[in-house]
């Protein structure tokens, strides 16, 4: 049964179109394509080089940098490279960068945490003294247990 009108238009198209990206003959393998490998070292020097004619200045002895985000989460990092330029009012952050929540740097930050951030702290708080009030709870559960005494083979025996 031959094909169909539509099937062999269709058929001539795309023989017409792959035909060209054979290296050889009929029955050759197509020819590859080759990817092209992005480095990372000249986004890098570009980098550098626009950092250079800001003219940021290292700034040395940082130990941690935390930037506080809206969601009360904080973006951590320790042991940064920081560049600075404070004519261009530019600040440059390198490391690892990690995304903690607030309570987990506590209270070592506290220091650093403004007016914004009252309402997380606050909100912190409630749950630490909720938790603590549920503590308390199972310890007056645990108050209702007997005392034993301090020798416990003859209560055991009785």
């Amino acid at each position: 049964m031959p094909p169909s009108a539509e099937v062999a238009a269709a058929r001539a198209k795309l023989a017409a179109r792959f035909d060209a990206v054979r290296t050889g003959g009929k029955g050759t393998a197509r020819r590859t394509k080759l990817t092209k490998h992005a480095s990372t070292g000249a986004d890098d020097k570009q980098l550098q080089a626009q950092l250079k004619r800001l003219g940021v200045n290292s700034i040395p002895g940082i130990e941690e940098v935390n930037m506080f985000q809206e969601d009360g989460s904080v973006l951590h990092f320790s042991a940064p490279k920081v560049q600075a330029s404070v004519a261009a009012n530019t600040y440059v952050i390198q490391g690892h960068g990690e995304t903690k929540g607030l309570e987990e740097l506590l209270p070592g930050i506290i220091n650093q945490l403004g007016p914004d951030n009252l309402a997380n702290l606050k909100r912190i708080a409630e749950s630490f003294s909720a938790s603590q009030s549920a503590s308390a709870g199972k310890a007056d559960e645990a108050d209702d247990i007997p005392d034993i005494g301090e020798n416990f083979e003859e209560v055991s025996k009785q």
